[in-house]
């Protein structure tokens, strides 16, 4: 009989079962219950959190909109005082002199010098462009003429040809999306490849070797070859540049010169300056001396005519 009566029956084991499934959908039923107050606290928490900080911005906000009422009634009280205690100084002085308020100076700005450039016509010669450019150079130097203002004044100065080259050259940097010219070393670049031919370097250098004095002043010949070098662009020792001299001048005087002693170029070109100044005196007085000497005889023979006159007008010989 007590074997039987512990062994459970199939009735309390479906109660059995029914009561653990009630329990399961109990306490599933109870954790969604519990996720959900959870999920609630936890939006209502960031919902909190939220207002407090948009809070927090307005407090800010107005606290800058009150120091800055509190600022400008401070500027303005400051102001009045100011002007109340300048009205009160000005009517106690009123009866002594009268002296008008300061006037406000404004700080001007330092304006830029003009620059008037030469005007510059086109491709005449290499020269005529050589003589403009170093010209333009030399007065943004004088005038201390920033790197922005250089290109605007230089095409200023363009007349004529040089106005539509540099009209053309602006429309086709613009057609072929190139950026403008904004520095005074592209125009410069630009207006030699356009004035100047590919073949003048070779010709100034063939100029140069067969430059000679002839007929030209020690001066007018040393400036002369200076230029040459100069648009050459030629940098050599002073040794090479005595021998270049001297290879041009006239044999007389160069043998003259050779036998003075001299330390540079410069004492060599004053002593064939001497040399030729020298040369032209002497010149001069030998056409004196023989003026001089021709002067006797004309007055002689002009007395002897009008004394032969004096006697047989009719005939008069011929002198």
């Amino acid at each position: 009989m007590s074997s039987h009566s512990s062994i459970p029956s199939e009735s309390d084991k479906n109660s059995i079962k029914s009561l653990l499934k009630q329990m399961a959908k109990d306490f599933q039923s109870l954790s969604l219950r519990q996720l959900q107050h959870d999920a609630k606290i936890l939006k209502e928490k960031k919902e909190k959190d939220v207002y407090l900080a948009i809070l927090e911005e307005e407090l800010k906000l107005v606290k800058e909109r009150d120091e800055y009422i509190k600022k400008i009634k401070r500027y303005s009280h400051a102001s009045s005082s100011r002007l109340s205690d300048s009205h009160a100084e000005k009517s106690l002085r009123m009866n002594e002199y009268y002296q008008p308020p300061p006037r406000r100076t404004r700080r001007q700005s330092p304006k830029e010098t003009r620059v008037d450039l030469p005007h510059f016509y086109g491709k005449e010669n290499v020269e005529t462009y050589l003589d403009w450019e170093m010209k333009v150079e030399q007065l943004f130097v004088c005038h201390h003429v920033s790197e922005e203002r250089k290109v605007p004044i230089a095409t200023l100065s363009f007349q004529g040809n040089a106005m539509y080259w540099w009209t053309t050259l602006e429309r086709d940097r613009c057609l072929h999306k190139d950026p403008p010219i904004e520095y005074w070393n592209d125009l410069r670049g630009s207006l030699r490849c356009y004035h100047i031919p590919s073949y003048y370097n070779r010709e100034l250098m063939d100029k140069l070797e067969r430059l000679q004095e002839k007929s030209m002043s020690v001066e007018e010949y040393k400036h002369k070859m200076e230029l040459y070098m100069m648009r050459a662009s030629i940098r050599e020792e002073e040794t090479t540049t005595i021998a270049r001299f001297l290879s041009g001048l006239n044999v007389e005087i160069r043998d003259k010169v050779e036998l003075f002693p001299y330390r540079d170029l410069n004492d060599l070109i004053q002593l064939f300056i001497k040399v030729e100044q020298q040369n032209l005196r002497k010149g001069s007085s030998r056409k004196e001396s023989s003026y001089s000497n021709s002067y006797p005889k004309r007055k002689h023979r002009r007395e002897r005519r009008i004394v032969f006159q004096k006697i047989n007008p009719r005939k008069l010989p011929k002198v």
